[in-house]
């Protein structure tokens, strides 16, 4: 009798368990891929679609996307948790950058290898507001044979959402990266990151519908000259909850 009650007490669990459960998802596309405040696509439009699994506070999914014109069609994985306080919020991911296709210019060799690309994303939000930090975990720098950009990136910074519009102020930072190396990675087509600042400011029209303006705040480290701002117009299906 005492098993019988353990068992159904599980039951009962695995019930409640599973009507916490929510699976969503989307399919968009956009008239190019803007990263961070880099637009990688180089006015190629990009393909995305993501599938999304949460559970009481923990999630897990996969996000893909085509358009990034150096390192091909990419998917990323992730599993997290996240919740909130009152007016609190927080949220802890993993994430894992994966590039099937391996490429070469300029002697440069790309090996993106899955799962070599990882970062640990974390954010605390008060309200409409949150910071956010990121970390590069599994390969500091460009993951470039021979690359001497041998730095730990990071990207952090605040966003917030009022109505239709939502904000974002970021920051990348490289950290130790030998400028020589960094003008040849730019010169072989690779989007250099080091120190750079972006502004970014989305209006949502609509669930589908939305328009961003990105602006990059100074200059990059071993660029010559302000980056222009970029524009993209993206359109989005979502489904589930």
């Amino acid at each position: 009798m005492k098993k019988l009650k353990v068992l159904s007490a599980l039951s009962l669990l695995a019930v409640a368990g599973a009507a916490n459960a929510e699976i969503s998802g989307s399919m968009g596309i956009a008239s190019s891929y803007l990263w961070r405040g880099f637009e990688l696509g180089s006015g190629t439009p990009a393909i995305s679609g993501d599938l999304h699994y949460s559970n009481s506070g923990f999630y897990g999914g996969i996000w893909g996307s085509s358009g990034d014109t150096a390192n091909g069609t990419e998917y990323d994985l992730y599993a997290g948790y996240g919740g909130s306080a009152g007016i609190f919020t927080y949220d802890v991911s993993y994430w894992t950058y994966n590039y099937p296709k391996e490429t070469k210019r300029n002697g440069f060799a790309y090996n993106m290898r899955p799962g070599t690309l990882s970062e640990l994303v974390t954010s605390f939000g008060v309200g409409p507001v949150s910071a956010f930090f990121l970390y590069n975990i599994n390969a500091p720098g460009l993951n470039v044979e021979g690359d001497p950009a041998n730095g730990d990136y990071q990207y952090y910074g605040l966003k917030a959402k009022a109505g239709a519009f939502s904000f974002v102020l970021g920051h990348h930072n490289q950290g130790k990266f030998d400028n020589a190396g960094a003008q040849a990675l730019r010169a072989s087509g690779v989007t250099v990151t080091k120190n750079l600042t972006h502004f970014d400011a989305t209006y949502a029209y609509n669930d589908n519908l939305s328009f961003t303006v990105s602006i990059p705040v100074g200059v990059a480290d071993n660029y010559d000259k302000p980056q222009d701002p970029t524009f993209v117009a993206s359109y989005s299906v979502p489904f589930g909850k």
